[in-house]
């Protein structure tokens, strides 16, 4: 039985008993008012075995009645009774709706290899499986959108005939393919089978129901990144200000759960298991679809003159979440990492007037990362910003500097040691013919230069470029100066590694001593020293070699400010 609506609904729940046998008195006297005709319907389910009843699309469970019945309280059409199996189709996930007795199957996406098989089906002449399973993977196994791609490739006047091909097109023309608007989609039977419009049936529904918020919001999150959102990065203020309502908490919460209701959004998944990943200490976090956000995206392109107004906003929150997770210390390093997918947006959102400020804001998160040990994502930050340098403001200029040497520092950290050495060798001689061989940011290319050589195994070379590097600091800076002690602090980490740990150890004390003297005791650079000395003391007697060592110096290093 595919729903439409009540009264349909009721006389084809009629239909059922009858043909399962019910009585024609039991159904007079219902209609004459002495019994309640749901009663009647499923007292003669119960009474017949082996049946199999599907009411499909039953997406406004409340309107499924009767009147006022609410479907989980398993009075009227809707109920976990009767000797056969009675499955419904919905758009509406919720455990509150359906009540208790109801067993929920959320139907994900289709896996590669049975998804590429619906393509191949649909469409056998337009490539080999491991193509078809390509554009599989691309459409993310959604079934809807596998049939329309099919179906498209099927057609012998399609431009694009093969699936290499038509993944190849949905780069430019995705909008044209999947995110064309259907002239009858207000059709609610043609909109429900159309990719660009099927998720707007359940927005209508949930704005239908008092949620109107959903929509906006979801549009919202589609353009972020394809990454798991932290809810904590969408705020009342920032829907506000892009939907043109006044948001308070609650609706903002009430939103959230409508697309999470209707399945529009989802939760991220821990590696190696079966079932949503587990609130962390920054929160609930939620995906989307990729196709789902590629659609709302189109969407919103479409719908709104005012594009500027969304990325204006969402960048300012982008730039005030990192701003917050900076000042937060060590316990902002959960939401740093959560962030980083998303920040490279304000890059592409920027204009002339931000540029400067947004490369600035994702050094910013990105050195928060390398503290945090996050070396990967700090990595990926960096290479973005120094593209973008090295196009806009040319690759001598000392921003564009900076960020190489920025990136070379993060490759160390991965381990990249070789590939970091190369790009510090290049940046410090450029520092040195651009700025002056005494700049303290050629003096900072050096330390680095002398890090990355230490963890590449060059242990006498790193000690003669920290040696260097210490001079020129304590002459050019001062010997208390923070980036001196750094450099007092690197070049007993490159002893100890070359086993020369009692010059090692004593610098490292006169290091701990001055910077509980200047820092305090509990910052973070002074428990750096304190912990490089505790160890170098405890290894005095054999060469550190091993990995174990070399991953607390590049901890170490970061931690100091190298």
């Amino acid at each position: 039985m595919r729903w439409r609506d009540g009264a349909e609904l009721a006389q084809q729940m009629v239909q059922v008993a009858l043909t399962c046998g019910l009585p024609e008195a039991e159904l007079e006297a219902a209609r004459a008012g002495q019994a309640s005709l749901p009663d009647v319907v499923w007292r003669q389910l119960g009474r017949v075995r082996r049946w199999l009843l599907v009411v499909d699309n039953a997406d406004e469970p409340h309107e499924i009645g009767p009147a006022g019945e609410p479907v989980a309280d398993y009075r009227g059409w809707i109920r976990p009774h009767g000797r056969g199996l009675l499955v419904v189709t919905s758009r509406d996930g919720s455990e509150q709706t359906w009540g208790p007795c109801a067993q929920l199957l959320p139907l994900e996406p289709l896996p590669v290899r049975p998804a590429g098989q619906v393509l191949l089906d649909a469409a056998p002449a337009a490539g080999t499986a491991e193509q078809a399973r390509e554009l599989a993977a691309r459409l993310g196994g959604l079934p809807l959108a596998l049939h329309a791609a099919g179906t498209y490739l099927a057609g012998p006047t399609s431009r694009y005939r093969t699936f290499a091909a038509y993944r190849q097109a949905l780069e430019q023309e995705l909008r044209f393919l999947l995110g064309a608007a259907h002239p009858d989609a207000s059709h609610p039977q043609i909109a429900r089978a159309v990719v660009r419009h099927t998720w707007e049936v359940s927005l209508d529904q949930l704005a239908g129901e008092g949620n109107a918020l959903a929509r906006p919001l979801l549009r919202l999150l589609a353009l972020l990144a394809q990454a798991p959102v932290p809810l904590s990065l969408i705020t009342s203020d920032l829907l506000s200000v892009v939907s043109g309502h006044e948001v308070t908490a609650a609706a903002l919460e009430a939103a959230f759960a409508g697309l999470h209701r209707y399945g529009l959004l989802g939760l991220p998944h821990s590696p190696g298991s079966t079932g949503p990943a587990s609130g962390s200490s920054e929160g609930a976090q939620v995906v989307l679809h990729p196709l789902i956000r590629e659609i709302n995206a189109v969407a919103l392109t479409a719908e709104t003159s005012e594009l500027a107004v969304w990325h204006g906003a969402l960048a300012e929150r982008l730039t005030t979440a990192v701003h917050e997770a900076n000042q937060r210390g060590r316990a902002g390093w959960p939401a740093a990492v959560l962030l980083a997918p998303h920040l490279p947006l304000l890059l592409d959102y920027a204009d002339p007037r931000t540029a400067t400020h947004h490369r600035t804001t994702l050094n910013a998160l990105a050195q928060v990362l390398q503290k945090a040990g996050a070396f990967g994502a700090a990595r990926l930050l960096h290479e973005r910003v120094l593209d973008v340098e090295t196009r806009m403001l040319g690759p001598e200029h000392p921003d564009t500097l900076t960020s190489r040497n920025d990136l070379a520092c993060a490759l160390d950290g991965t381990g990249e040691h070789a590939e970091a050495v190369g790009l510090l060798r290049q940046t410090l001689n450029d520092r040195t013919r651009v700025l002056g061989p005494e700049h303290p940011h050629t003096l900072a290319s050096r330390d680095s230069l002398g890090l990355a050589l230490d963890g590449m195994g060059e242990h006498a070379q790193a000690v003669r470029l920290h040696r260097q590097t210490l001079e020129d600091r304590t002459r050019i800076l001062g010997p208390e100066h923070p980036d001196t002690l750094a450099s007092r602090h690197n070049l007993a980490l490159a002893l100890t590694s070359a086993g020369e740990q009692a010059e090692a150890i004593q610098l490292l004390r006169r290091t701990f001593d001055d910077r509980v003297r200047i820092l305090g005791d509990e910052h973070t650079h002074t428990l750096s020293t304190r912990n490089a000395l505790e160890t170098a003391s405890a290894m005095s007697t054999q060469r550190p070699q091993s990995r174990w060592w070399h991953r607390l110096r590049r901890r170490n290093a970061a931690a100091s400010g190298g």
